[in-house]
């Protein structure tokens, strides 16, 4: 995992959706520099479904060894969120980063999505980050190295990041546009930028989204923190980058992906290595022709390819469905491997 340098020491990072998972994450990431870290999100009490609190949040931060200001924030809210920035202000002297991570998901058609959900998405992921960005940005002029890092996708107009889930989508890259649009209005002033994942990550949500199945394939909200943290370290000239948490860590010289694994990469049961090894012992000891082995072999490298490798842009709904098919798909052709040799 990425080690902390200190460069947030004393930095005031005002992080939306902080209360849990990925926002809750790199909260704690820069407490471990000694940052003062504003909690702002809607959680005051206890969610029957969902764990954490603003105030469980700010006690785990301040146990890490950053000081905390738990706000109740709903970002629609233009008021909370005046508010959260003014008391943020008052209590550290000023605001240096902010992160927009509170998100709203349906990943539904455009049938099947109530208007009702259409206008939470919009609120929270576009108008939300658009305010929260606005009402920030007068603060973090006056910082020496201010950011603004949107949790939010590459912006990619290829249809299928769009035909399964419209609404979202469009909410999703609305926030991605105010990097685009406020990352040139602030050049030299402001660092605008978007992360986002390479693969699914385990939360809250995505345990009642995907279930047992897909949670085993995800990465911890440890990656999206270090990656989150690279990002801030840098100097406000890095501006206007739509980027991935792994290619951040790559660059940062990680090269072991394990530890941030909820469980290793398995294929039908079978460890990534465990399979490498067997393909090349059944390539060099068959007596097969070479197109007989071939004709094996192939699918069985596309299906675990697809299990390895996901999309440059990874949405939602591939980052759901996809892996998960590519592993049925490796099943069945293991299935049908075994069956040839």
């Amino acid at each position: 995992m990425l080690q902390n340098t200190g460069k947030l020491s004393g930095c005031t990072v005002f992080i939306t959706g902080a209360s849990r998972g990925i926002g809750k994450a790199i909260a704690l990431k820069a407490a471990r520099d000694g940052a003062n870290v504003v909690v702002a999100a809607k959680t005051a009490d206890a969610h029957p479904k969902l764990p954490g609190t603003i105030y469980t949040a700010a006690e785990e931060i301040e146990a890490a060894g950053g000081k905390a200001l738990p706000c109740v924030v709903d970002v629609r809210d233009e008021k909370q969120v005046s508010i959260a920035v003014e008391n943020a202000v008052q209590k550290f002297g000023g605001i240096d980063i902010l992160v927009n991570n509170a998100s709203a998901i349906s990943l539904t058609g455009t049938l099947e999505t109530p208007m009702k959900k259409v206008d939470l998405m919009l609120g929270i992921n576009l108008r939300g980050t658009y305010m929260t960005s606005k009402l920030c940005i007068p603060h973090l002029l006056k910082s020496k190295n201010p950011h603004i890092l949107n949790l939010s996708p590459p912006l990619n107009l290829n249809p299928v990041w769009f035909k399964n889930h419209t609404a979202y989508t469009m909410a999703k890259y609305g926030m991605s546009m105010c990097v685009l649009g406020m990352a040139e209005e602030f050049r030299g002033s402001v660092a605008v930028n978007a992360l986002w994942p390479r693969t699914a990550i385990q939360t809250a949500a995505m345990d009642m989204l995907g279930g047992p199945g897909v949670v085993n394939q995800c990465r911890k909200v440890e990656i999206m923190a270090d990656a989150a943290y690279a990002v801030l370290s840098k100097p406000v000239s890095y501006t206007g980058q739509f980027v991935i948490d792994e290619d951040v860590l790559i660059k940062e010289g990680i090269k072991d992906f394990d530890v941030y694994a909820v469980k290793p990469v398995y294929c039908g049961g079978f460890h990534i290595q465990v399979i490498l090894c067997f393909l090349t012992s059944f390539w060099t000891k068959s007596q097969r022709s070479f197109r007989n082995r071939w004709r094996i072999m192939a699918p069985l490298l596309r299906s675990l390819l697809a299990v390895l490798q996901p999309p440059e842009d990874p949405s939602p709904t591939y980052l759901i469905l996809s892996r998960e098919a590519s592993v049925q798909s490796w099943s069945k052709q293991r299935r049908e491997f075994t069956n040839l040799s």
